[in-house]
């Protein structure tokens, strides 16, 4: 019973990451997935028009839904529309400069990262463009659920607006504001030797080890074949051997299903550590606002410390130098002046506070929550994962039994066919004639893969 609640558990979390699924909320604030389904159900290969040049691009399928007849906040009740993913792009940049208290929901990734031996690095791969079809609906979902972002007029307008919507998002002069908000940004400090406990370099470790178990299984593939060629030049042994190859065959085929499933454990892992970012570009902004309080009030005091000079009858440097004095007048009106821009930095050094304690009170609220669903969301996917590794686990003792099996047959034991296989364990720079060879592409098929492994897998077999 305990098993089959985990390969359900499987399941569930295959199928949530292949479908529309509902992103679970912290907190009770309403929001537009609450009045609204969205999904995006299918991806399409596109050529540009433009010249003799052909240049190919995705575009995506949304597909809104309202489910609240009482609610009038969508453009219309049902809605069909592409977008590119450089629209999506365009998206969330609003969206981070409208609202840079909030921690973003991350967009999938553009190019295959931490790519290994089965995943194809092509962006118009059939299994990359589906994956980041789920990774996009998932954006949209993770927006929809956000009491503040869902409401925007313009993310409302992605979904169901299909001309004039990049139109509408020039006219707000969100790119004005995006030029001189990088211009202040710091260059982030890169690390030689980063930390390796976080995100990045899990996943990549868990690349390495899935290459090098779906090399260990496809190891056995060759295995099957050679057994499979060299069944049907046998007449006594030939049912022993196809029995085998099938064997090999089918153990080489079972890897293929569970490491699917792992990718798709992995693309939530992918979409917390760009979440990381975001939250990175909340804490710069945040500093920001705090280097313009701390320029406030030094402009403040060189003000201060210019009219004590000007009350004094300090002269500078430049005034000694060419002789001249200021007059009452001039001085009044200096002090005067000064005055007047003291009293403005100190309206400016109010605004600026308060502009930091109310970035910084919204700021922390959505921390908060991005924090408690980030909980959820990486708890829910380590155990997915666990679980995952726990089914193939006990696939081993299972196939221990088939391997027994096939080993206990009669022909295994007959000494023509454990001479054969004494010569091939100890062959170190060549198979031996008595294994097919096949001609063309690969010299031998048997001789694929370490000694250590094909050494190892005769063992087991004598």
């Amino acid at each position: 019973m305990e098993a089959n609640m985990e390969d359900n558990f499987v399941e569930d979390s295959q199928e949530k990451n292949n479908s529309n699924f509902e992103i679970p909320r912290i907190g009770t604030k309403d929001a537009l997935n609450d009045h609204m389904e969205i999904c995006v159900t299918e991806a399409e290969k596109r050529e540009t028009g433009a010249l003799n040049v052909r240049d190919f691009y995705t575009v995506y399928l949304i597909e809104t839904k309202v489910t609240d007849t009482n609610w009038n906040g969508a453009l219309t009740q049902l809605s069909s529309i592409w977008r590119r993913y450089s629209e999506f792009e365009l998206l969330r940049n609003y969206l981070e400069l409208t609202y840079p208290y909030v921690v973003l929901p991350a967009l999938p990734e553009k190019k295959v990262m931490y790519a290994w031996q089965k995943v194809a690095s092509d962006t118009f791969d059939p299994d990359f463009v589906d994956r980041r079809r789920a990774g996009l609906e998932n954006f949209l979902l993770r927006v929809a659920s956000h009491p503040i972002l869902s409401y925007d007029h313009l993310f409302v307008g992605f979904l169901q607006q299909a001309v004039g919507w990049r139109e509408n998002i020039k006219e707000t002069g969100y790119l004005q504001l995006a030029e001189s908000t990088l211009k202040g940004l710091s260059v982030s400090v890169r690390l030689k030797q980063p930390d390796k406990s976080n995100v990045g370099n899990f996943l990549r470790v868990r690349a390495r080890m899935a290459e090098r178990l779906y090399a260990i299984h496809k190891l056995h593939a060759n295995y099957g074949r050679v057994f499979s060629e060299w069944s049907a030049k046998e007449k006594e042994m030939g049912d022993g051997l196809q029995k085998a190859g099938h064997y090999l065959d089918s153990l080489a085929a079972g890897i293929d299903m569970p490491l699917e499933e792992e990718e798709l454990f992995a693309d939530q892992l992918k979409e917390y550590l760009f979440s990381a970012a975001a939250l990175q570009g909340v804490c710069r902004r945040q500093e920001m606002l705090q280097l313009h309080v701390e320029k406030a009030e030094t402009q403040i005091v060189s003000r201060i410390t210019e009219k004590d000079n000007v009350h004094k009858g300090k002269t500078g440097l430049m005034t000694r130098l060419f002789g001249s004095v200021d007059t009452e007048e001039v001085r009044e009106l200096k002090v005067n002046l000064l005055d007047q821009r003291i009293k403005e930095g100190h309206s400016s050094i109010k605004n600026a506070k308060e502009e930091l304690i109310e970035f910084s009170t919204l700021a922390l609220a959505d921390i908060d929550r991005f924090q408690q669903q980030k909980v959820v969301d990486i708890r829910e996917t380590l155990a997915g994962y666990v679980l995952l590794q726990i089914k193939m686990c006990r696939k081993v003792p299972k196939t221990g039994r088939e391997k027994k099996g096939i080993c206990a047959d009669p022909i295994w034991k007959q000494a023509e066919f454990r001479a054969l296989l004494t010569q091939a364990n100890t062959t170190r720079e060549e198979i031996g004639e008595d294994f097919p060879r096949r001609r063309g592409g690969e010299n031998h098929v048997l001789a694929t893969g370490s000694f250590v492994e094909r050494d190892s897998f005769f063992n087991e077999m004598m």
